[in-house]
């Protein structure tokens, strides 16, 4: 099948009791048991549920997986997987990631003996460079946020398993719309269905999906004992998201190409960060591991420009934080979802604080780029 045929029928996309083609939202908490010290298919909500395991389902056959596994949050599902490792253990990072990974890794993990090594992902020779013996894992986003830069995902999964090494990416930005990266080496996949995959700003949740069964036995073991699953409800909303990615995804995209346009012939724009961009030293790399180049954009006005008048001008696009949903959002990293990173490591990285971060909604582009105008006139 097509992916956005996938994308309605893969899964458990028939309620195998009913035959309902909508999963039923199974809000039990726990399940009869027929027999006593048996192995049933569903004894507690924590430990499994139906609604949640269309959703699990669904996703892992989008990305390629053997199992998937649904979690309350994208941070809470980067969480199990790191605790994949133990005490000692070493793991590569990339140098630019969302600021909530970095504030779980720099003021969480490391506290339970987790080792981290940041590198800049583009250089294979620094990521060589950075495993050691006791290194067990590689994490990193491609696009990564907010500077949207790309990962070479076969070459660091060749690294990987020259190595031994589990590569984890996270594939929030790109969606597997756009990029599969478990066919393409990696080991687990990550995202923050907040965004793409939910689609509608209604919803917190977080996936992982990894095509190791042994791999996916102790995610399964972690999302029990841990707990932090996505209950039933949210887990019907972020399924039925999924079912219309495709459709939604493409106007992103054709939004997404007129208001790029728009900002890098714009006077008051400085630059313009998309990999979409043929000017882009990722455009290459764009157009082999992608389908298509995202919805994201990120750009930095020029000096001089009010930053705060231009932002605080916008009618259409909404000032917030968070991404992909149908509408647009816009928000400045460095005082907003980074802000956690010091302002040192934010600049090292290539964040500035004039970066301004733009989700691309589904409105009507005529309306966004007239928004975009009347504002930067404003800036």
């Amino acid at each position: 099948m097509k992916f956005e045929t996938q994308l309605i029928h893969c899964g458990n996309s028939l309620d195998q009791a009913t035959g309902a083609v909508s999963i039923p939202i199974y809000r039990a908490s726990t399940f009869k048991q027929t027999e006593l010290g048996g192995n049933p298919k569903w004894e507690y909500g924590r430990t499994g549920n139906p609604t949640r395991l269309a959703l699990e389902k669904l996703i892992s056959d989008l990305e390629g997986g053997v199992a998937g596994f649904a979690f309350a949050s994208g941070s809470a599902a980067i969480h199990t997987v790191f605790s994949l490792f133990s005490a000692g253990d070493h793991l590569v990072i990339g140098s630019d990631v969302y600021g909530g990974t970095f504030r779980l890794v720099d003021k969480v993990l490391k506290r339970f003996g987790l080792e981290f090594t940041v590198v800049n992902m583009q250089d294979l020779a620094a990521v060589r460079a950075a495993i050691k013996d006791k290194t067990v894992g590689i994490y990193f986003e491609t696009p990564t946020n907010p500077l949207l830069e790309l990962a070479d995902i076969k070459q660091i999964a060749q690294i990987g398993k020259e190595h031994g090494v589990k590569i984890i990416v996270d594939n929030t930005f790109a969606t597997p719309y756009n990029q599969q990266p478990l066919r393409l080496g990696a080991d687990i996949v990550v995202h923050s269905a907040t965004k793409y995959l939910g689609g509608h700003s209604d919803v917190v949740a977080g996936l992982a999906v990894t095509n190791d069964a042994i791999v996916a036995e102790d995610l399964a073991f972690l999302q029990n004992s841990l707990g932090n699953v996505l209950g039933p409800d949210d887990s019907w909303l972020v399924q039925r998201g999924i079912k219309t990615l495709g459709a939604r995804m493409r106007l992103h995209h054709e939004n997404t190409a007129a208001i790029v346009d728009f900002l890098t012939q714009h006077p008051k724009v400085k630059r313009v960060l998309y990999p979409g961009l043929k000017t882009s030293p990722n455009y290459w790399l764009a157009t082999t591991q992608m389908t298509g180049f995202g919805a994201m954009v990120s750009f930095e006005l020029v000096s001089g420009a009010d930053v705060k008048a231009f932002i605080e001008s916008l009618e259409v696009i909404t000032l917030a934080e968070s991404l992909g949903g149908i509408e647009s959002l816009i928000e400045v990293p460095a005082i907003m979802t980074h802000g956690s990173i010091p302002r040192k490591i934010r600049l090292t990285n290539g964040i500035s604080d004039e970066l301004i971060r733009l989700s691309v909604g589904i409105e009507a582009k005529e309306d966004l780029l007239a928004d975009l105008k009347q504002a930067l006139a404003h800036s």
